[in-house]
């Protein structure tokens, strides 16, 4: 059986957690250590992090954080924030992630996905796409820098490239749903899922129970990811799966549920 994952997603700026909306008005929210812990404990398939500021600052990601995580919780993690080398991803690696999330870095080399899917599998690498929808209504454009910057790449036709590059997974945040709770962009993943194989992690806009099992069902989403409503207790990861399992979504609940 194939189940639907639910992820929580944690922003790093310089080793804490932060979070804001649309990418603006970012503050302090606490360790990540913690939160990993929390999540362990919660149920979590996996946990994504991303050091939010790498990118657009042009440093390498910080590794302290990272390695302190890795040693303290056993599900999958999916590590991102300034990734341009094959080196800055084989020292996630040994930092302690299961997967490497290229953003920016595949958009000003998009060969860097071939690579390091060459080297460590396509399982390995996770294509991370900002993305907002055009204002004429006309699909939706890839940002990159943390939501920063536009690039004039079309979000499908990236996607697909992604694939075709070896990319063995997309997350697809949506810009106008992030940190708003107004829902996710359920058409966009919809899009994306008829245009590619690989599966998609829908992010970017969760505020209720019903949320996560639109993008799930109508959006065809292989995995939820979210911030805001785990972090300030909205809803634990538990809860929202036990609703997803009521309407008949299939996900993996600890044998103490």
């Amino acid at each position: 059986m194939i189940f639907k994952r639910i992820i929580p997603c944690l922003d790093v700026d310089r080793g804490r957690v932060t979070r804001g909306v649309q990418f603006q008005n970012v503050r302090d929210i606490g360790d990540p250590v913690q939160y990993a812990q929390k999540y362990d404990l919660d149920g979590a398939d996996e946990l994504v992090f991303y050091d939010i500021t790498a990118s657009s600052d042009g440093r390498d990601l910080e590794m302290n954080w990272a390695r302190n995580v890795a040693e303290t919780v056993f599900m999958p993690l999916t590590i991102g924030g300034g990734v341009r080398t094959l080196e800055d991803c084989r020292r996630l690696h040994l930092a302690g992630a299961d997967k490497i999330s290229i953003d920016s870095g595949a958009v000003s080399n998009p060969n860097i996905i071939r690579e390091a899917s060459d080297h460590f599998g396509a399982q390995c690498v996770v294509l991370s796409m900002q993305v907002k929808r055009r204002e004429n209504g006309s699909g939706w454009e890839t940002f990159v820098n943390g939501g920063r910057k536009a690039t004039g790449l079309d979000a499908i036709r990236w996607a697909v490239h992604g694939q075709e590059l070896g990319a063995g997974e997309l997350v697809l945040n949506s810009i106008d749903g992030d940190g708003t709770k107004a829902g996710y962009d359920v058409e966009l993943c919809a899009e994306v899922k008829a245009n590619v194989d690989i599966p998609i992690i829908a992010s970017g806009g969760a505020g209720t129970l019903e949320d996560f099992y639109e993008v799930l069902t109508k959006g065809r989403a292989d995995a939820a990811l979210a911030a805001s409503v785990f972090h300030f207790g909205t809803y634990s990861v538990e809860q929202v799966k036990q609703y997803l399992k009521a309407r008949g979504v299939s996900v993996r609940l600890e044998p103490s549920v």
